[in-house]
């Protein structure tokens, strides 16, 4: 069988069973880019999945008939001509989606001690906002963020250098970006800006890289900012709605998805250059592919499913000196309480003390996470205000998460679905921590919460499968990023990678990875593939004003309260 694969090149694979065109381990939305394209491509297409619903952090799941989505808080860039709408509409599955654009005034909520600060979608408005509450400090407010800007947009134009003369241009067109390349944000933002205020506000969003400002780069932060400066934007369905959208296009295509599949090694043949020809699943099936696609992430990926010894010794100790992200804590409740009269909207709560911002993650990263009685750093996101449509009129979807150390739960990481009274004790003692840190954001909440519940790192790596439950792949420091960052196309033959190790993070930095690692594989560019297509368009309405919802959308949300309510009457009778 194996050789039958090797000369796979002029072999019909469409009439074989069990040997596919590509096999793609992992349906995150990295490995469902992939399989998009290449199935577009009429490559025959397999995605495997090791839980029992598709999306990897993008699937969405249900507590009490409410909807949670563990990775996808908000998306930038979304706006008609903009990156993600681009990306979107390539893929072919923007019909399929509709955004609610978060609170434009205040898309970012900003907490640090007593003191506030809300994060416009307006690029010269937030210059404008800060410049007047930090007014001895506006000339290098300004200086500061035209400079992440600028950083931003060259390192979006690199990909546009073609041929030999554009590219002898580099040097001169991103002079910003080769200046500032080599240095943490800390470093940075420490030569414009010395108000420590000021400073935590705009270092605020290091918590989308799971990293204190002296480890992020700040070209990776420059890019960050500049996603959202536009503002962010949530999926009606949540995440699990992009997934849905980009299952159908791949199903559309002739690609096949399976689910509650694991794969545990991937086959290799060869002495020296080794080569992948296939993968073996749990139950000892053994699938055949030309092309063998990774979304889980690197980790995973080679320790486990390759095997360190048949990897060079150079790459094994690039591999062995691999730090992957911080993972943590998520918590989960359904509240019925009126959080617009509590005064929240749809904008994200970023929460922490008023004390130096990498001083504080160091203490938020300790091993010891039981000490004290709450959570003072704590990303809060209301899907329900997000969401306008899953709102019942009555019952509010909260998701708040902490950053911790993998190191506090590494005593029960040997436990089987069965967890011990001692885990669940622990996990009860950090679910009040949290619910604490909670009542500083929305005093009052802890009364009116109807369920809950806490995802913890062990909660990730059971669901999603990642090395350390890790939230972003490898840590986004100056070591695991560019050029030091694992490539899509791996040293072994005929194995590829993507996802958040591999180009970039987050929902849409994983999905423009998925591109890319397929334009690999087609040998083609990446700007080929995401060519807006004309007859793609995304829906996008307001989270903030329901003036312009269509009557598909009224009537959804008038059906859901009337079930609410009636739900209510019952109970109560």
């Amino acid at each position: 069988m194996q050789e039958t694969v090797q000369d796979s090149g002029s072999t019909d694979t469409k009439n074989q069973p069990n040997t596919y065109d590509s096999i793609i381990i992992g349906s995150g939305a990295g490995g469902l880019a992939t399989a998009i394209c290449l199935a577009r491509a009429g490559k025959k297409v397999l995605v495997l999945e090791q839980h029992d619903v598709p999306g990897g952090w993008c699937h969405s799941f249900y507590l009490n008939g409410h909807r949670f989505t563990p990775g996808v808080h908000y998306v930038g860039l979304m706006a008609e001509g903009e990156a993600t709408n681009d990306l979107y509409r390539g893929l072919g599955i923007a019909n399929e989606l509709v955004f609610f654009r978060m609170n434009p005034d205040a898309y970012e909520h900003v907490c640090i001690g007593k003191e506030r600060f809300d994060f416009p979608a307006n690029f010269e408005l937030l210059i404008e906002r800060l410049s007047a509450r930090f007014p001895n400090d506006k000339k290098q407010i300004h200086k500061y963020l035209n400079l992440t800007r600028k950083v931003s947009e060259e390192l979006y134009s690199l990909p546009y250098f073609k041929g030999f003369w554009q590219k002898l241009t580099i040097p001169f067109k991103t002079k910003h970006f080769g200046k500032y390349g080599m240095f943490s944000v800390r470093k940075v933002i420490g030569w414009h800006i010395k108000n420590p205020l000021l400073k935590n506000i705009l270092n605020i969003q290091c918590g989308d890289h799971g990293v204190q400002p002296k480890k992020v780069p700040f070209v990776l932060h420059s890019a960050l900012m500049y996603h959202y400066f536009q503002g962010g934007y949530y999926p009606m369905g949540g995440g699990g709605a992009l997934i849905k959208a980009m299952t159908n296009t791949l199903k559309k295509h002739g690609g096949e998805l399976r689910t509650s599949t694991a794969v545990t090694k991937i086959i290799l043949e060869g002495d020296q250059r080794k080569k992948a020809v296939g993968v073996v699943l749990e139950n000892g099936q053994e699938l055949y592919a030309d092309t063998i696609v990774s979304n889980a992430d690197v980790g995973i990926t080679y320790n486990d499913l390759v095997g360190r010894e048949n990897l060079s010794a150079k790459f094994q100790q690039k591999l062995a000196k691999t730090k992957y992200s911080s993972t943590s804590l998520m918590l989960f409740l359904i509240v019925d309480m009126d959080l617009r009269k509590a005064g929240l909207d749809s904008g994200n709560i970023w929460m922490m003390p008023n004390k130096d911002t990498d001083e504080f993650y160091d203490g938020m990263l300790e091993s010891d996470i039981s000490k004290g009685d709450v959570f003072e750093g704590m990303f809060i996101s209301c899907t329900t205000l997000k969401d306008p449509s899953s709102f019942d009129g009555k019952h509010h979807s909260i998701e708040a998460i902490t950053l911790v150390d993998y190191k506090a739960f590494e005593k029960f990481k040997d436990e089987n679905q069965e967890r011990s009274q001692e885990y669940l004790n622990f996990k009860e003692l950090l679910m009040q921590k949290m619910i604490n840190g909670l009542e500083n954001a929305i005093p009052g909440i802890s009364k009116h919460i109807i369920q809950k519940d806490l995802g913890t790192p062990l909660t990730n790596k059971y669901y999603v499968n990642t090395t350390d439950g890790n939230i972003y792949g490898t840590e986004k420091s100056l070591k695991h990023i560019g050029p030091f960052a694992y490539k899509a196309k791996s040293e072994i033959e005929n194995l590829y990678l993507c996802g958040a190790s591999i180009l970039s993070h987050g929902v849409a930095g994983v999905s423009h990875s998925g591109v890319d690692t397929a334009a690999q594989i087609l040998k083609c560019d990446p700007d080929e593939l995401k060519k807006p297509q004309e007859d793609q368009h995304i829906r996008i309405y307001e989270a903030e004003d329901a003036t312009d919802y269509p009557e598909w959308m009224l009537k959804k949300i008038a059906v859901k309260t009337a079930r609410a309510k009636n739900k209510s009457e019952e109970v109560n009778t």
